[in-house]
């Protein structure tokens, strides 16, 4: 299975391996909500996402608000004006453009929260069928219940295309084997199937005589929507049944081809895991606001200087006039009209109190030097950016039906000053639509293009992805018995039909007498596996909870599914225990070829391994993708040794991870190599050309990936990441000494390089290739990673192989903490959204691995190529219109406060202004017009 997607799934489990103890767990009593939540009172299952409530909203809103020291700057300017000493002009004019500002902002979110509350509403209002004991009559039956009143404990039926209202485990299902389909396209954007099992023991029970009779001990809630532990415990069973992800259906999933299914809630509300996980994207500030917060740092400066000027002036000029202020225009110094008052004074306090007076009423009038209106101004722009972006027919995207989405305004102009590229490579430069195109069976290589044609035939089973077979590999399936290779060539199949969780979907098609299948499953390696199974004649049909059918050339055969051991990014493999038809258990293994080389028995046949590994390289040099897959058959006391270790770890709450782990590698050893299975992910269209115009814009790319390195090597040079003239510098280290080594070697070989070269035209093009393993000591050590950085620094090309997701975060804030510049990443899963989150700039791309990393993400689109009218378009505009605005702001205030410095140089008293300029020319002009200006000229260019 791909690295990309196994690391995707991959969550921390704990260390510990104690069991759980009762203090610990949350004990749920099945169908007895009342004593689940008597000794510890649960969450009950209201949900609410509104951030106001009609008491807290000013209070809450305008201490968010006042955030901003801007405000509070011109907050304290209108409360000055209100004094009678320092009224320069009307109170009123004084107030209206900050009450302007935080009326716009408080309506604004009182409207959103307002949504969010009538979405709570009608989300907590939806019914639910509870079980529930009719009263005097003593039998139990579902009542239509309020999902708010539903609580932790409660016995909760389901019916098709509906959702849970909260977390429940499974009790039973419409189906006698205890399946049940869920689509988690709410939860996680998936919109494949995903299989879900009812406990045997649970079928077999009627589900009323369950509550009050069975109680289950899980973990704590927690965000992990890919992990769940817990045990099951029955009244008249001895021992403790386990529960897995596998057992439980999360809130905002739906069922899918399933009648109905029954389960009791065990997290409710606000605990259950996706409101655990409904967090937004981390606030991003735009580095173009803070170099426009330095600029208005300078300007109070100035402003300062002003006023202070004007004040010492207006010092002078009182003690120059100091005889004559009786007479002065706009200042008497004698109050007149109160004659009962002997040598009273009228509005003088004296010269030192007056030059005070003076520099404060300075402010008020020269406040505008410091625009409050640009706020709103630049919210409007961006407004408008926002809807050029998204309404530009080059970012829509037709096979996906899906435009350009703006998630986060406040860092448009950001984009046109990207320096630095980040990328996923499946999913993102490639389509992530696999496609078996070749095998290497038992040491013969199957990779001949001519041999392959179409399916022919009367077939009964049609795969709905259509799969071109090798006609010699077809010959060896129908003659089984003929040789040894038809033999190991069956079995291959069978392993690619059995080792997996792909649900299949029987469809009618064209032809009534053929059946389309369709392969549900979470990854796309195994569904084009399975697809290439189906189109050779080994057709998965029907999968439960305890065994699968598959028709072998059109016999149907049953294979108990005995134990499974799913894919995790640590073993990079999955094995499956399969009960044969011949009576035989046969364990299947598939897995990445660096993790089971080391598992293959090689002394078995060592001429086979030889000859795969060489397929493997050549493979990986076209840039396919590889499986490898082995076979072992297990004796009963292999067997049952297994199953009672594999029963111990799965009970166990804490721990549980790492001992299913263990157990799973104590049976996966000894295997024998059954072959390799290549596949094509294609890249995407326009990948290369869009490539080669950011790179001629200077903006570098830098590609991490979880793929094996001749794989991402292939693709580079397929898009023209990588070209024949590129110096590669590889580093690929198993020791921190080793990977010190490779480091100074590389930083010499630069300097070398350097020093060869005269000028920028002749400089010889560097490309670093570097894997996960060196990544891994390079970040231990602060000396190790400022050696990377210098070699990265001075290469075009960066290209990291088998990196974990905390290592592609790790990457990027290499290069974001030691240098300034702009840093964007763009990538497709889950594996991708902590790279997304730690840029500058964050784009998801809506592939085929969910919409993890667009819920994350501060842009969304479909292509990898709309980078090139993102940037080097849009980016560029945004940018320049938006610096055109705060300069034009900046420039037109400084204009009129000097104008005004000048009238209050003349008249020495900033209070006789007010006569000349009327409170609202003082005040804030009107935000709406100030970026008209800026508009017009790029109407005009």
């Amino acid at each position: 299975m791909a690295e990309d997607h196994g690391s995707s799934r991959n969550m921390s489990m704990s260390m510990s391996q104690k069991e759980l103890g009762d203090e610990d767990a949350r004990a749920v009593r099945v169908g007895d909500a009342a004593r689940t939540n008597e000794r510890l009172e649960f969450a009950g299952n209201a949900v609410r996402t509104a951030k106001y409530s009609p008491f807290t909203f000013l209070p809450r809103n305008l201490f968010e608000q006042f955030h901003r020291l801007a405000y509070v700057y011109f907050l304290a300017i209108a409360v000055l004006n209100q004094l009678p000493q320092l009224a320069v002009f009307g109170r009123g004019a004084s107030v209206m453009p900050l009450a302007f500002v935080l009326t716009v902002t408080a309506v604004k979110d009182a409207y959103e929260d307002w949504r969010r509350h009538r979405a709570d509403r009608a989300e907590n209002n939806r019914l639910a069928a509870v079980l529930s004991t009719v009263p005097g009559a003593g039998a139990a039956e579902y009542v239509p219940t309020k999902w708010k009143d539903v609580r932790v404990g409660d016995i909760v039926r389901v019916a098709a295309n509906e959702s849970p209202p909260a977390d429940m485990v499974l009790l039973a299902t419409s189906d006698t084997t205890g399946v049940a389909y869920v689509q988690t396209l709410n939860l996680d954007g998936e919109s494949n199937l995903k299989t879900r099992y009812a406990k045997q023991e649970t079928l077999t029970t009627r589900v009323e005589h369950l509550a009050g009779a069975a109680v289950i001990r899980c973990e704590r809630p927690n965000r992990n929507i890919y992990g769940f532990q817990a045990n099951l415990e029955l009244q008249e069973e001895s021992r403790r049944i386990p529960l897995g992800p596998s057992n439980i259906v999360l809130r905002g999933c739906d069922l899918k081809n399933t009648a109905w299914a029954v389960g009791v809630v065990v997290y409710a509300g606000r605990e259950t895991k996706a409101m655990l996980n409904n967090a937004g994207t981390p606030t991003k500030r735009s580095r173009l606001e803070t170099h426009m917060n330095r600029e208005t740092l300078f300007l109070s400066g100035i402003l300062i200087v002003l006023c202070s000027l004007v004040a010492a002036l207006s010092g002078v000029w009182l003690r120059t006039h100091a005889t004559q202020l009786e007479l002065a225009q706009f200042f008497h110094k004698k109050d007149y009209l109160n004659s009962d008052k002997e040598n009273s004074n009228y509005n003088y306090y004296g010269i030192a109190a007056q030059i005070v007076f003076n520099f404060l009423m300075a402010v008020i009038v020269f406040q505008i030097m410091i625009p409050i209106s640009l706020y709103i101004s630049m919210e409007l722009v961006r407004l408008g950016q926002a809807y050029f972006m998204i309404r530009d027919a080059r970012l829509y995207d037709a096979s996906s039906d899906s435009r350009f989405q703006c998630r986060a305004l406040n860092i448009n102009e950001d984009l046109g000053q990207v320096k630095c590229i980040f990328s996923d490579k499946t999913g993102t430069l490639t389509q992530n639509k696999m496609e078996f195109r070749c095998a290497s069976i038992d040491g013969v290589d199957y990779s001949d293009i001519t041999r392959q044609r179409p399916v022919e035939g009367d077939l009964a089973w049609v795969p709905k992805v259509p799969v071109n077979v090798d006609r010699e590999v077809m010959a060896l399936v129908r003659n089984v018995g003929a040789t040894e290779q038809g033999r190991y060539t069956r079995e291959f199949f069978i392993a690619l039909a059995t080792c997996n969780t792909i649900v299949p979907l029987i469809l009618d098609g064209p032809d009534p007498k053929k059946k389309v299948i369709d392969y549900q499953g979470e990854s796309p390696d195994e569904q084009a596996l399975v697809s290439a199974a189906a189109a050779y004649g080994f057709v998965l049909v029907e999968r439960t909870s305890g065994h699968i059918v598959i028709d072998v050339l059109g016999e149907k055969q049953r294979f108990d599914v005995l134990g499974l051991h799913e894919f995790d990014s640590d073993r990079k493999r999955m094995s499956v225990i399969i009960g044969c038809p011949d009576k035989t258990v046969k364990l299947f293994v598939k897995g990445a070829d660096s993790s089971m080389f080391g598992i293959i028995d090689k002394t078995l046949n060592p001429d086979v391994v030889q000859a795969t590994e060489k397929h493997l390289h050549s493979y990986s040099s076209v840039g396919l993708r590889t499986l490898v897959i082995g076979v072992r058959e297990l004796t009963q006391t292999e067997f049952l040794e297994w199953q009672m270790a594999y029963e111990r770890a799965s009970t166990a709450l804490l721990g549980r991870g790492n001992l299913l782990r263990s157990v799973a590698a104590n049976i996966e050893r000894n295997m024998r190599l059954l072959g390799a299975s290549g596949i094509e992910d294609k890249l995407q269209d326009g990948v290369p050309e869009a490539i080669e115009k950011l790179r001629q814009a200077e903006i570098k790319v830098w590609v991490l990936t979880g793929d094996k390195q001749e794989t991402a090597i292939s693709i580079g040079y397929s898009c023209k990441l990588l070209t024949q003239d590129m110096t590669q510098i590889v580093i690929n280290s198993n020791s921190r000494e080793s990977c010190r080594r490779s480091l100074d070697d590389a930083i010499s070989m630069v300097h070398k390089l350097r020093s060869l070269s005269t000028d920028s035209q002749s400089r010889v093009p560097l490309a670093l290739i570097i894997d996960g393993n060196s990544l891994v000591y390079i970040f231990d050590d602060t000396e190790r990673e400022e050696k990377l950085f210098e070699v990265a620094i001075a290469c075009d090309v960066v290209l990291c192989c088998r990196v974990a997701p905390l290592q592609k975060a790790g990457i990027v804030d290499l290069i974001k903490k030691r240098t300034s510049d702009m840093t964007l990443a763009i990538g497709d899963g889950a594996n991708d959204v902590s790279m997304i989150q730690m840029a500058d700039v964050g784009i998801g791309i809506s592939g085929q691995e969910g919409r993890q990393a667009v819920m994350a993400s501060d842009f969304a689109m479909g292509q990898f190529r709309f980078l090139v009218p993102l940037l080097l378009v849009h980016g560029h505009w945004n940018y320049q219109r938006m610096g055109y605005m705060i300069l034009y702001n900046f420039y037109r205030n400084a204009t009129f406060v000097f104008v005004l410095f000048w009238a209050a140089r003349g008249e020495l008293q900033p209070k006789a202004i007010h006569l000349h300029y009327d409170g609202l020319s003082l005040a804030e002009p009107c935000g709406f017009l100030h970026p008209l200006p800026c508009i017009q000229k790029e109407r005009n260019r």
